[in-house]
């Protein structure tokens, strides 16, 4: 499976550092971990979704890589979530879910990816991965390549 990510390009990387640092909606803070999508198209909607109204970045990649095989092994349904799962109000317990996947010891018992629905677009899917993973290394990662956004994406409406 090939999976994507766009990012700013000082952060081109699999490594999870920047959620560990931050956290996000799947991780608590100190916990790495990777968010990449099934498509380029997606990557971009979950960055879009979470930039500022007039900010278009200018450096900006995109990065794909493919999955070692029998990855990802499981796929957390949206039965498994709690009600309003993509609500704020839910984010704690969504970022459990996650916590709880990554801390699976050994992690060789645990799979290196993990299919979660995305927010924007609850009818697609989102990938997460445990960069501390055994086979975080099978990853076949291609070089970034420069991502821009249309520039009418940032056009203000008027009134």
């Amino acid at each position: 499976m090939r999976i994507w990510r766009i990012c700013r390009e000082p952060y081109a990387a699999f490594s999870g550092e920047g959620a560990r640092r931050f956290g996000g909606r799947w991780n608590s803070r100190g916990v790495p971990m990777v968010y990449a999508s099934t498509s380029l198209a997606l990557a971009a909607i979950e960055l879009f979704v979470h930039l500022e109204p007039g900010q278009a970045p200018g450096d900006l990649v995109y990065i794909s890589a493919v999955l070692p095989e029998r990855e990802p092994a499981r796929t957390l349904q949206p039965a498994e979530l709690p009600p309003a799962w993509w609500t704020d109000a839910a984010a704690a317990t969504t970022r459990d879910l996650g916590d709880a996947w990554i801390r699976t010891q050994p992690a060789a018992h645990s799979s290196l990816a993990l299919l979660v629905p995305s927010v924007p677009i609850r009818a697609e899917w989102n990938i997460l991965l445990n960069p501390l993973h055994p086979r975080i290394s099978e990853l076949l990662i291609d070089p970034p390549q420069p991502f821009v956004f249309d520039k009418r994406m940032f056009q203000q409406a008027q009134p």
